[in-house]
């Protein structure tokens, strides 16, 4: 918590200093208007004095506009040192997630990594821009009143003396009892929110199996428990208005009683009870005030501990220390598994997804991986860009381990079309830029070509620049697909992954797609994880998986002959085929 308080200030170090200079002037003003108007009161009016009583007023007028000028630029200066400390801790916070591998991700779950970064840091934020102010003014108030009242009289300050610590007692008793119920707030949060990404992302399926009242019910219940969890600490919370209006009341009574019978006895003046009575007032203010601080500063501390867990995290997967730039070729392209073996479990305690694979694949070569459903053919082209690391064993591009090359450049060299397509909001013309930033339109157009793209995009109204809505929604599956392929396409990658990427194509598209690889990326190696035979039988080498292990490798004709599995998975589809025909 405290390396975050301290680190994230930047170029708004400037108004993190200002603020307690105003604050200061601010208070100082502030506690000297009520001895002004002890003074109006014992020397202007009990005289008669009308000149001094004037000059007095000027005096706390120009006092009051400058504490409210002085409580304006703290004030502003505050906000503006609080959002960019929010802002700097956000972007350091998105900057280290964008290291994380999908284990790293897995691991805090999407949900509660937007929470931390949005809900979180805007309640830390929130408690520092209060405590830029209170932390400087309650103390120092509290302190002075104090003194001040002291030499009024000690016997009144020494109400104050008894009042004052019962209610800090109050205060840390409370800031005891709510720091895991804080903790557990946001954690409901972060499971509402889980609630609410999922429903929208699965909204289509939702709506198609008629399970809204279901969502419904199960957001409910999410909400529910948020709100029982924000009622419970704020329960506690409520409970020190009650003892602060007692205390502050008694106090007030024990004053007015004790000081009245020493106006009476000539021991204290009218105007310096009238003073104390003030100072009374900003004493307990100052003592609530801090006591709010305090308990924000409470939630806060939970939030802190969740942001501190995100970045104090050291992501799975890094470059080594020596690593050196080592751009791969664009027709280098070399693969080699030395008997891998993987598991999703960070511990090493699960079950291996992939067990001892072995084989290699020479560049611009086309392979194919095929089996059954949780085979881990996904698993293991995963590997390959280092999106997980293997466990056991070694992946080899180029004769060398993935993990000796630096990440941007071994990624750079691989292009993937992802099981699940992503497009982003915004044109055409800048989707494809993912794959090449720099790329001309008639680079562009090439790649829509070769991807069977083209043809639908031409007709769009405004062509490259029609505009791709959040999710790749105005788009079908299979134009989403073709437009994924020819972005990895444009990025001329030395290795190509398709996982099940064309899926939502039919046959005659999918083999002019297949065509112009071998035209276009000539040099590519390429890898094809597919459901359908007819997409993987001119593979030069297909691989079949079976739970993890390597059943046989060869061609298609040579596993029609060898592989039990993969001529089941060929029979299976062609008198389907036949059926339908």
């Amino acid at each position: 918590m405290r390396e975050i308080l301290t680190g994230y200030w930047g170029k708004y170090k400037n108004s993190l200093i200002l603020t307690p200079i105003f604050v200061l002037l601010e208070t100082v003003v502030t506690l000297a208007l009520p001895t002004l108007m002890s003074n109006i009161v014992d020397q202007g009016v009990a005289t008669g004095d009308r000149q001094y009583i004037v000059v007095c007023g000027l005096l706390m007028t120009a006092l009051a506009i400058m504490s409210v000028v002085s409580g304006y630029i703290s004030t502003w200066n505050a906000s503006r040192a609080a959002n960019g400390f929010g802002s700097n801790l956000r972007q350091a916070m998105y900057r280290h997630i964008q290291e994380f591998s999908f284990a790293d991700i897995d691991r805090f779950s999407t949900a509660s990594l937007i929470t931390r970064t949005t809900s979180d840091v805007r309640q830390l934020q929130q408690a520092v821009q209060m405590m830029l102010r209170t932390f400087i003014q309650a103390p120092f108030q509290l302190l002075v009143a104090m003194t001040i009242v002291i030499t009024y009289s000690w016997r009144l300050a020494l109400i104050f003396m008894v009042a004052v610590p019962v209610l800090f007692v109050g205060v840390i008793t409370v800031m005891t009892l709510v720091d895991k119920l804080f903790l557990l707030v946001q954690q409901k949060l972060d499971a509402m929110n889980a609630d609410i990404q999922e429903n929208l992302i699965a909204i289509r399926v939702v709506k198609a199996f008629v399970r809204q009242h279901y969502e419904r019910q199960k957001f409910k219940k999410a909400n529910d428990e948020l709100t029982r969890a924000n009622l419970k600490a704020v329960g506690v919370i409520i409970a020190m208005s009650p003892l602060a209006t007692i205390v502050l009341n008694a106090v007030t009574l024990c004053v007015y009683w004790f000081g009245g019978r020493m106006v009476a006895r000539g021991t204290i003046e009218s105007g310096q009870l009238l003073a104390v009575v003030s100072y009374l007032n900003q004493i307990m203010m100052s003592v609530m005030m801090f006591s709010m601080v305090l308990m924000q500063y409470t939630r806060s501390r939970a939030c802190g501990k969740r942001i501190a867990e995100v970045l104090d995290a050291v992501p799975d997967i890094l470059n080594k220390p020596d690593a050196k730039p080592h751009p791969i070729a664009s027709d280098h392209g070399s693969v080699e598994f030395q008997d891998v073996s993987f598991r999703y479990s960070r511990t090493g305690n699960g079950e291996d997804v992939l067990k001892n694979i072995t084989f290699s694949v020479q560049p611009g070569q086309t392979v194919a991986i095929v089996g059954g459903t949780g085979s881990g053919k996904s698993s293991l082209v995963n590997l390959i860009p280092r999106f997980y690391d293997v466990s056991e064993g070694r992946v080899l591009v180029d004769g060398v381990d993935v993990r000796d090359y630096p990440i941007e450049d071994l990624r750079n060299g691989v292009g993937m079309v992802l099981q699940k397509n992503v497009l982003f909001s915004g044109t055409i013309r800048e989707n494809m830029q993912w794959g090449k930033a720099d790329a001309t339109d008639d680079e562009i157009i090439a790649a829509l070509q070769s991807a069977q793209a083209w043809d639908f995009v031409s007709q769009m109204p405004d062509g490259l620049d029609t505009r791709i809505l959040q999710g790749g929604a105005n788009v079908s599956g299979g134009q989403k697909q073709r437009l994924c392929i020819a972005r990895a396409m444009l990025k001329k990658p030395a290795i190509l992954l398709l996982d099940d990427s064309t899926s939502a194509v039919d046959s005659d598209t999918e083999g002019r797609i297949r065509e112009s690889f071998s035209k276009e990326l000539k040099g590519t190696t390429v890898f094809i994880i597919a459901q359908r035979v007819s997409s993987v039988v001119g593979a030069d080498k297909i691989v079949v998986l079976d739970e993890g292990r390597v059943e046989s490798v060869g061609t298609h004709q040579e596993l029609l002959e060898t592989s039990p599995i993969y001529r089941d998975i060929y029979t299976s589809q062609v008198e389907e085929a036949l059926s339908d025909g």
